[in-house]
């Protein structure tokens, strides 16, 4: 990860320089690692106005857009995958986060559509593949569960059962303490990112929330509710017990890469408090 100082001179280089395409997406980059997303975004806009034919520069926008409006991959961002998949219709990142948008909406097909397209090019056997299998199933359940319930219920019947499915949920959230063991203190950076994460038991392995932080602020507190689902259907309180999974990553990649730091909850149910999870292996 860059330096205050580093960035500060990125800034400045780009200032003298605004048609300075490298530059530019380095700042854009070193914003996003900072977690200054709002500014990232920024420089990312500015990027494409010059750059308007790379499909992953548009899908990294809206990966930190998303990050920028509280994780929520709705309107905007949604604008600028389509745009990504508009130049590359096969560019990973861009079908990923189009699934994931299309869950966050309510859209199962389209959800099931973009990751099945996805899965056609990724290794049967990669950790991103049993990634987005696990999501496909999650989407497909739902999809099914979705049509079977149609003119099932009448409106009001189903907004009093959301209504009263909110109030529960909102009361759903699990806690605890996290810290990285003396023996592998010498592998990690204090600016290294740490994910904080829970995944459900049985079902999909996506994460149901997830909080970012960095190695410096370890030994952590964290709280993992239903405020930070990625999709409205993939909330803590909708599954019976989850696994909270704590990962530090040197590249601030969301996908688990070789040589990453680990550690995990045995599982627990909703609500659970008090947790202590120590990071104490390494990814193979």
């Amino acid at each position: 990860m860059r330096s205050a100082e580093s960035v500060a001179a990125l800034e400045e280089k780009v200032a003298k320089n605004p048609n300075d395409g490298e530059s530019l997406l380095l700042l854009a980059r070193s914003y996003g690692e900072l977690e200054r997303y709002t500014d990232a975004a920024k420089a990312y806009d500015k990027l494409t106005q010059s750059v308007t034919d790379e499909a992953w520069i548009w899908a990294d926008y809206a990966d930190v857009l998303a990050m920028a409006q509280g994780q929520s991959l709705v309107g905007p961002p949604t604008k600028l995958i389509e745009k990504a998949l508009a130049l590359d219709p096969n560019y990973p990142k861009a079908l990923a986060l189009a699934g994931s948008a299309a869950m966050e909406r309510g859209d199962y097909a389209a959800a099931v559509r973009h990751w099945e397209h996805l899965l056609k090019g990724l290794p049967a056997d990669s950790e991103d593949a049993k990634m987005i299998e696990s999501g496909l199933q999650q989407a497909r359940e739902f999809l099914a569960k979705a049509k079977g319930m149609r003119g099932a219920k009448t409106e009001q019947t189903a907004r009093a059962a959301d209504a009263k499915s909110a109030a529960s949920q909102s009361k759903e959230q699990i806690s605890g303490t996290v810290s990285l063991s003396e023996a592998l203190k010498a592998k990690a950076s204090p600016t290294d990112t740490v994910f904080v994460l829970a995944r459900a038991v049985q079902g999909p392995k996506m994460p149901l929330a997830v909080v970012r932080k960095q190695v410096k602020d370890l030994p952590l507190h964290f709280t993992l509710d239903d405020s930070m689902a990625m999709a409205p259907q993939m909330k803590l309180s909708n599954f019976d017990e989850v696994i909270v999974v704590v990962r530090i990553s040197k590249s601030g990649n969301a996908m688990p890469e070789s040589g990453d730091l680990q550690g995990m909850s045995s599982p627990v149910k909703p609500g659970s408090a008090g947790l202590k999870i120590s990071v104490d292996s390494v990814v193979k």
